[in-house]
């Protein structure tokens, strides 16, 4: 369904033209075709190249800021029960370690009325993917006295995931459905078992790309998504898709004066927990955040049919006012948009939810119509907030 955002023209938007229609799609193949986009690598430093080319083709001035970071590297974590020894993907953020302890099979996805049905103390504890953040469920399994928790995938292919930048308590091991499904059989717990999270931590250099008109010191908006994936996986969707939805909204306005007032970021790092928006707002003058009206963050919007808005309530109740059919609720985790919250900068959050191909090498393809559709929804909320 396409949206229809009625407001009061501030400015002539130009309408896209046959030309326009289908070019953040194919951002998305060119970006795509580099290969997983992971920070500190060669491939990103292509993207960023790519990127910095297309802002300046569109009239805009580029920086590439850099910024570093710890990241935890796997080398070689396993669960091993009785005879069968799993591989697996640590969390990001997890503690390295080793434990000899029983499985206990946690019923439904870690909440703490799961963890009230099963004693694990002294266990690892073996939960399902879904529906709450990974570090919930590894603080609720710390609480109850778990000594490790493994995650299974409740997908196919592995799991590669982050605990949103914290570190855990315990060590904490991702397992694809195919590998942990026999895991979650009642008949598993108590069994014997030796959880293994061996990693190490690599300072990595993170590159953000950021764009503007020459001389625009002050943004009141300010659009971003981080164009990072999670190794192995090429990330059409996650997120070079809000990559090539902020770079078009920058090229259809860069004539108009909405560009201005605008500036544009292309976040690195956000995989490993949200490094590159943490560093840009960390290190921006106290005059450039109190300037900001908003900041708009696109991330997974290129597959799934609804547009879901969320953030701020005083921007979501105009984004709702604007569109009665176009969903919202008030949500600041889970993406850049978190750090400039911290900042007490007002937030929208753009997202079409989650999807099978999520953090797989499966993530190859969008939708182009879906992209052009929110380049339309986020050019005509930037025009209503200035």
């Amino acid at each position: 369904m396409k949206y229809a955002i009625l407001i009061t023209t501030l400015v002539a938007l130009p309408t896209a033209s046959l030309a326009q229609s289908g070019r953040a799609g194919a951002d998305v193949e060119t970006l795509v075709k580099l290969g997983p986009r992971v920070a500190g690598t060669p491939v990103m430093a292509k993207a960023s190249d790519y990127l910095e080319a297309e802002y300046r083709k569109a009239g805009y001035t580029t920086q590439i800021q850099t910024f570093t970071y710890s990241r935890f590297e796997d080398l070689g974590s396993s669960l091993t029960a009785g005879k069968s020894k799993i591989t697996g993907l640590p969390l990001s953020g997890s503690v390295a370690g080793k434990v000899d302890a029983p499985l206990v099979v946690v019923p439904n996805v870690g909440r703490p009325e799961d963890f009230a049905r099963v004693d694990v103390k002294g266990a690892i504890a073996v939960v399902q993917r879904g529906e709450i953040r990974f570090s919930e469920k590894v603080q609720n399994a710390s609480t109850a006295g778990a000594v490790a928790v493994a995650i299974v995938n409740d997908r196919s292919g592995k799991l590669a995931a982050s605990l949103g930048g914290g570190v855990s308590k315990i060590p904490v091991l991702a397992l694809s459905r195919e590998q942990g499904s026999a895991l979650l059989q009642s008949s598993q717990t108590q069994q014997p078992a030796t959880l293994h999270v061996n990693t190490r931590q690599r300072q990595v250099t993170g590159r953000n790309v950021v764009a503007h008109l020459p001389g625009i010191a002050r943004p009141q908006i300010l659009l971003g998504a981080h164009y990072d994936s999670v190794p192995g996986a090429p990330g059409a969707n996650d997120n070079a898709s809000g990559t090539a939805v902020v770079l078009e909204i920058a090229r259809r306005i860069s004539k108009t004066p909405l560009a201005k007032q605008t500036w544009f970021v292309a976040f690195d790092g956000e995989e490993d927990g949200l490094h590159g928006s943490k560093a840009f707002v960390q290190t921006a003058q106290p005059q450039f955040i109190s300037s900001l009206k908003a900041m708009l963050n696109f991330d997974m919007v290129g597959v799934n049919s609804s547009l879901r808005v969320s953030g701020t309530p005083q921007l979501t109740a105009r984004a709702k006012a604007a569109q009665s059919e176009l969903y919202t609720s008030e949500s600041y985790s889970g993406s850049d948009h978190a750090s400039f919250a911290a900042a007490k900068v007002p937030v929208l959050f753009f997202h079409r939810g989650r999807e099978p191909n999520y953090h797989t090498p499966n993530d190859k393809q969008v939708d182009s119509n879906l992209l052009d559709e929110t380049v339309s929804v986020g050019l005509e909320i930037v025009e209503q907030l200035l």
